[in-house]
């Protein structure tokens, strides 16, 4: 203990200030923080490792929210806790969490743990990197341009570029704007004054975040135009291009088709190459929303 304080006396007096900021700092005790980073990882390989296919193990011990809350503490204070206090924290967060690795498990989209996985991420936690040139992050940068290849190969492409999501909606989002934008590149510097009214199309089963890009963009809800699906949920392509023409008719732009491939309930997959024609047809771009 007395050569720890020794060595923080120590950097304290090499500190450099300008106005009161430290410049060659932050000026913590490292040796306290790897010792809490050990002992909150051995925390982690006890309880959620190496109890993550154990069946006998509860998926999540439930708490009504105001009971979490005063188990949890969570209030925010003006000071720091003790180390102990943390650690204990963390016992609480994984206890009352809910185990998405546990074999039973069963909820939306994904479960199980992957521990080559869980080590990468641990990985990139520590190493905390910002992917956006190669001179802050070349290793993950290298390894980003060598997923998006792979991802182009499985589509059949020769070429072809990509970008990272948080997740659906984002995506589609971003889609849409792709659309838009090809549809009317000047709306980059004029904004949506004096546009016509852009519609686009997409399934009865479609995702929710397509009408909510809609929305953030500008373009509005009651601009999409739902079309009607068969008795598997998959999007009916005459009725798609019924729904074209009419919006023709009605002096409409149409710029958009989202078809999807793996509906959220039942797991549809619309006729791809059916709607690729009618958007080739029509001048449209084609979105697919895969899951």
């Amino acid at each position: 203990v007395s050569i720890c304080k020794q060595e923080m006396l120590q950097k304290k007096k090499n500190a450099v200030l300008v106005d009161g900021v430290i410049l060659n700092g932050p000026l913590m005790d490292s040796k306290a923080g790897e010792k809490f980073v050990e002992e909150a990882c051995k925390i982690i390989m006890e309880e959620v490792i190496q109890k993550a296919d154990d069946i006998t193990e509860k998926v999540c011990e439930w708490r009504a929210p105001e009971t979490l809350k005063q188990i949890l503490d969570l209030e925010m204070r003006e000071t720091g806790e003790s180390h102990q206090k943390l650690l204990q924290l963390c016992r609480d967060v994984i206890q009352y969490s809910v185990k998405t690795g546990h074999p039973r498990f069963f909820n939306q989209l994904y479960a199980g743990i992957d521990y080559y996985s869980l080590v990468a991420r641990f990985i990139t936690e520590a190493l905390n990197p910002s992917v956006y040139t190669y001179e802050v992050s070349p290793v993950f940068l290298l390894v980003e341009e060598a997923v998006i290849k792979k991802m182009i190969e499985f589509i059949g492409w020769e070429e072809g570029d990509g970008i990272f999501n948080p997740g659906g909606s984002v995506s589609n989002m971003y889609a849409m704007n792709l659309a838009r934008y090809r549809f009317c590149p000047e709306i980059k510097e004029k904004g949506l004054s004096g546009l016509p009214r852009l519609v686009l199309f997409t399934s009865e089963e479609c995702h929710y975040s397509m009408k909510k890009a809609a929305s953030f963009l500008g373009i509005g809800t009651e601009n999409v135009y739902f079309i009607k699906t068969d008795e598997r949920g998959k999007m009916i392509p005459e009725e798609l291009e019924k729904q074209v023409q009419r919006a023709r008719k009605e002096g409409s732009a149409p710029f958009l088709v989202c078809a999807t491939a793996g509906t959220t309930v039942l797991g549809a997959f619309d006729p791809l190459d059916k709607i690729a024609d009618i958007c080739e047809n029509h001048g449209l771009w084609l979105h697919v929303d895969v899951s």
